[in-house]
This record gives C-alpha cells, sequence and structure tokens, in this order.
C-alpha cells in the first residue's frame, strides 16, 4: 500500500477529510503516520534489494523466444516476432549462432510492489536465478553400389488450413517502455524457457579451451563452444516421445540398409533413460517418433510418382497431436523435431505448413537449394549403411595412410547427374583414378569395394538422385578422406566440425579437374586428413548402447544446438 492510500485510510479512522485544512490534533497524527510509513517504505525497499529480492523488472534486455507465441496456457502476453538465426552458405565454415550480445545493459527502475497473481511467477523465477553462475545484468547475451532410391515428381502442395481453431496467431511486438533495455518479463515464461535461455547465455560465455582427452580440438569450428554445448546438453536437456502413431508406420525402426540412421535414433530414443522424461510440462524437445522408410513401404502406390499419400498420412498425425496435446501450438512445432533418412524425407512435410516452416528436420537429403531444408534450423542427418544390425559398429577400420596406394575410388550405379560426368571423365583411363561405373567382376574376386576403400587414399563421394550419400559415411569407418561432389549439400554436424580438417569437396563443374585437385594436397596435409578421418570415427558410430559423443549423442546434439540457435537473447 503507498502513502497516499496509507493518508486515506487513517484520514478515514479518524474522521479527518485530509490534509492540513481539516484542522486541530487529528491533522497532527495522520502527519506524522504519513511521515512514519514513508520512512518505513524507503526501509523496506533498501532491505529487499540488499537481500536479493527477485522484481519482476530486470535491468537486461528480454530474452525473446524468436518462434514462441503465448507460452502460458492462459497468457496474453505478446511476443517479438524475430527472425530466425541463418547458418552460412552450404559447404562454408559457419560463423557461430551463439555469441555474446552487444546490447547495451541499463540500470533497473524502480520495483513495483508484487501483486498476488505474479508471486507464484516470482518464486519460480527466484528459485532459478538463484542457480546462475553470473548476475542477469552482467551475463553476455543406397548399398555400396547405388546412389539412393529414385525420387518420383512429387504433386503440387496444397494449401490446406492447418488445425486454424488450434493455431496461435503470430505474435506481436512488445509494449515499448521508456528505457528499450528494460522489458517487462511475462510472469508465463516457463521454467523450461528460462534453462535454455541460460544454456544458450552459458555456451556464449564458454572459456577458451585448447586440449581434452576425449576429443581432438581442431575438427571443430569453435571447440570451447561445443564441448560446453555438450556438457550444457547433457546436464539440461529433456525430450517428450510422442506414444502416438500405428505401427509399423510410427515407433517401428528398420535397423539396416542405408536409410538406418532414422531406425537407430528412433531405438536409442525410445529406450533412452537419461534425456527422455514422461511429464512433456518437463521436456524442452518434442519427438514425432515416426520412420520415413515405413511411411514409403507401406504408403506409396509403385509407379504412381506421387507422395500425395505419405504427406496426407503426415498432416493428419501432426494435426491429431496438436488437437489432443497443447505443446504443438505453443511454438506452431518449432520446439519438436523428426528424424527422417528416406530421400523423400523433405517433400513429404509439404501439406502441413507449420511441419515444414518450424518443426527442425533431421533428414539426410539435406539439400540447400531447395527451400525446404533450412540450414541453422534443421539437420543433416548422416546416411549409414548398416550392413549387420546386431552389431552395427563391426565393421570400422582402414589400412595406415603408408598402405594406400589407390589414389581415388568410386564404384556404383549411376543415379543421378553427376555420377555419369565423373565416370565418363575418368572411368578407366587413369590407373590413378579407380573410377567404376560397377566394380568389375575380375577386379571384384581380387579386391572387394570395402578393401578398395580400405586401400584408396580418397574416396569420391558423388551425390545419387540427391544430394546424400552413404559413402561419406563409409569413407570415415574405413578411415578413406572423402571426396564429396554435391553442389548445395548441407554437411553433416556442419554447424561444429570444420569438414575441411578432414576431407575435399569439388564442385561439380570441377570435375575434370578432380586429379589436379587432388595431387595439389601435399603429403603432410593428407597424412594430417587422413589422421584426422580416423580420429573423427567416434562420432559416426552406433553402438547397441549409446556413448559420449558418438553418432546418436551427435545427432541429438545438433538438434539441441540448433534448436538453441532460434532463441535470441538480446
Amino acid at each position: 500500500m503507498d502513502v497516499i492510500g496509507i493518508s486515506k485510510a487513517v484520514a478515514n479512522r479518524l474522521g479527518c477529510c485530509g490534509g492540513l485544512a481539516g484542522g486541530g490534533w487529528r491533522t497532527l497524527v495522520l502527519l506524522a503516520v504519513a511521515l512514519a510509513t514513508s520512512a518505513a517504505a524507503l526501509f523496506a525497499s533498501s532491505s529487499s534489494s540488499s537481500t536479493g529480492r527477485v522484481s519482476i523488472w530486470f535491468s537486461v534486455p528480454f530474452p525473446a523466444l524468436s518462434s514462441y507465441g503465448d507460452v502460458g496456457s492462459n497468457s496474453s502476453t505478446s511476443w517479438p516476432t524475430l527472425p530466425l538465426s541463418h547458418a552460412p552458405p552450404p559447404l562454408a565454415p559457419p560463423p557461430l549462432p551463439l555469441g555474446p550480445s552487444s546490447s547495451p545493459v541499463a540500470s533497473a527502475p524502480p520495483s513495483p510492489s508484487p501483486t498476488a497473481s505474479s508471486v507464484a511467477s516470482e518464486v519460480k523465477l527466484r528459485a532459478f536465478l538463484r542457480g546462475l553462475k553470473t548476475p542477469l545484468s552482467s551475463a553476455p547475451s543406397p548399398p555400396p553400389d547405388t546412389g539412393g532410391t529414385a525420387t518420383p515428381s512429387p504433386t503440387e502442395p496444397v494449401n490446406i488450413p492447418i488445425n486454424e481453431a488450434a493455431t496461435i496467431n503470430p505474435p506481436s511486438s512488445p509494449t515499448e517502455i521508456s528505457n528499450a533495455a528494460e522489458v517487462k518479463v511475462p510472469t508465463s515464461l516457463r521454467e523450461t524457457d528460462l534453462q535454455l535461455i541460460q544454456a544458450k547465455r552459458e555456451i556464449a560465455d564458454a572459456p577458451m579451451i585448447s586440449n581434452d582427452s576425449d576429443l581432438y580440438p581442431p575438427l571443430f569450428l569453435n571447440f570451447s563452444v561445443f564441448k560446453r554445448s555438450y556438457e550444457m546438453m547433457e546436464r539440461i536437456l529433456k525430450v517428450y516421445v510422442y506414444e502416438d502413431g500405428n505401427r509399423p508406420l510410427c515407433h517401428t525402426p528398420v535397423l539396416g540398409g542405408i536409410y538406418a540412421s532414422e531406425g537407430w535414433f528412433m531405438k536409442l530414443m525410445q529406450e533412452n533413460q537419461q534425456f527422455v522424461v514422461k511429464d512433456p510440462e518437463k521436456a524442452h524437445l518434442f519427438y514425432l517418433p515416426y520412420s520415413s522408410l515405413q511411411l514409403r513401404t507401406q504408403l506409396y502406390v509403385p509407379d504412381s510418382h506421387s507422395l500425395q499419400p505419405i504427406s496426407l498420412f503426415l498432416r493428419d498425425y501432426v494435426n491429431s497431436i496438436s488437437a489432443k496435446y497443447p505443446f504443438w501450438n505453443r511454438t506452431r512445432g518449432a520446439d519438436h523435431f523428426l528424424v527422417a533418412c528416406h530421400d523423400w524425407a523433405p517433400y513429404t512435410t509439404k501439406l502441413h505448413n507449420e511441419l515444414r516452416e518450424h518443426t527442425i528436420k533431421a533428414v539426410c537429403n539435406a539439400d540447400a537449394s531447395e527451400g525446404i531444408f533450412v540450414p541453422g534450423r534443421d539437420v543433416s542427418l548422416p546416411e549409414t549403411h548398416i550392413r549387420t544390425p546386431k552389431s552395427p559398429d563391426s565393421d570400422v577400420g582402414g589400412r595406415p595412410a603408408s598402405e594406400r596406394s589407390i589414389l581415388a575410388f568410386f564404384a556404383g550405379q549411376m543415379h543421378g547427374r553427376v555420377r555419369p560426368i565423373l565416370v565418363g571423365q575418368w572411368g578407366g583411363r587413369d590407373e590413378d583414378m579407380r573410377i567404376y561405373e560397377a566394380l568389375p567382376a575380375g577386379i571384384a574376386r581380387k579386391m572387394s569395394y570395402v578393401e578398395h576403400m580400405r586401400s584408396s587414399k580418397y574416396c569420391v563421394c558423388p551425390m545419387g538422385y540427391e544430394v546424400n550419400s552413404p559413402r561419406i559415411v563409409e569413407a570415415i569407418h574405413y578411415e578413406c578422406v572423402p571426396v564429396i561432389i554435391a553442389d548445395n549439400f548441407v554437411l553433416p554436424f556442419q554447424e561444429v566440425l570444420d569438414w575441411s580438417a578432414f576431407s575435399v569437396v569439388v564442385a561439380e563443374k570441377d570435375i575434370p579437374r578432380l586429379k589436379e585437385i587432388l595431387l595439389g594436397i601435399g603429403e603432410e596435409r593428407y597424412m594430417t586428413m587422413q589422421m584426422n578421418v580416423k580420429r573423427l570415427q567416434k562420432h559416426f558410430v552406433w553402438h547397441g548402447r549409446p556413448r559420449k559423443y558418438d553418432l546418436f549423442h551427435m545427432i541429438l546434439h545438433s538438434i539441441w544446438f540448433n534448436r538453441l540457435n532460434q532463441i535470441a537473447v538480446q
């Protein structure tokens, strides 16, 4: 209660109409009470600041979530619409998306007294802020001889309203205050949101690390950022896995073949006890566990050249989830993710606008030129050819550099536009360049496909019908330096890995110069890259039980990292 209110209350109690105009002793008593109350209020304000009282006003820029609408179930808070952070052009080392903010920090305005409706939120904020390491006011802000399945021409997407009644309208900008850096924190901000905001601040503030007993720093664009981000993921991240969806389309992983990445991730995610939570209110991310390979097998009509049945299934699947649960509509799908390796996976999201535009898509067909895969939000899923599902990590290893007598090797079917050019230019014309349309039977009897990769300095990995190829991971497994020929391909884990340290990227137009480019790499440089490929193996291997920094954890980290990349801390 303020001084004026106390004055009025005392005046009414004493029968005085107020002020000195009333005269007499009652006026003197009223004046004394007003002065005493004012002094008490000043003392209380000083005491509360010295004891660390958390106010609902902060002297730091408000950490807005770029893709959030009203984040509370009954919230009327307006949020700013912010552009998504963009990753660098494909095949170029990206600038770090996580960095300190340059926004100025202003002094705090006087804190208003908390109302009854804000007490619960203040208690939650108080508990969260007690765990901060730094005060908010100082924190910176196909099998080996194939290249994949032919892609039919999908039908034109239909503009269908998606769950209009439940979808939150695009948020508007908050009301400006006298100082732009002083913005009221909405009481509807969830604890999981606060955790992500603080995680991004800590990652941006990561101390420099140059040595590590488990990892090799030169493999990473910024090892300090990766290390801190991975540690924060292990400590904080919680994932809710939807149980909805009929088998085998959902919850039935395929663990063998060239599209096994989606199956192994699904299996290990559903079995996981470290990251998976049963209470969705505690989740930072929500997993849509369907199999793009099962959809292709069960729903595609052979020779129809139409993805409509698969796209309709996904549209209805997401609509049923958004109607049954509140979580999709809170962010319009921005904190949801899918993991799909079949070539068609990106195209089958076209009938659901929010699934295509907001959801994190971890897909093998990571083509940045088609406008579906968005670098910096979506994740390039490594395509892994699993020959022995019971032992996915058994077929790993190669010869040392000194025992690799073949300069470059490729054998495969003539899928897509690049391979015919490659074979037409180099097939059977140069002993150093072992480039084949298919490995001839006479040669295969003497040296198998795998032995060729283990005996070659460079393994050529041209795109097939789509930009992705399992040969990239195969080359890493067999310790052969991958030579990637696929314009517009966003390489796996490109947001954290420095691919120039262990691979060669050649533009499609430079295929005639391929031998010249490879011979131009000095012996010392080649030896370094080949050793780096061996060091890199642990990040591209599946295990029956996940191990730290393995392929399961790297995929999950990229999903976590790119979700943080969408959160603007100002």
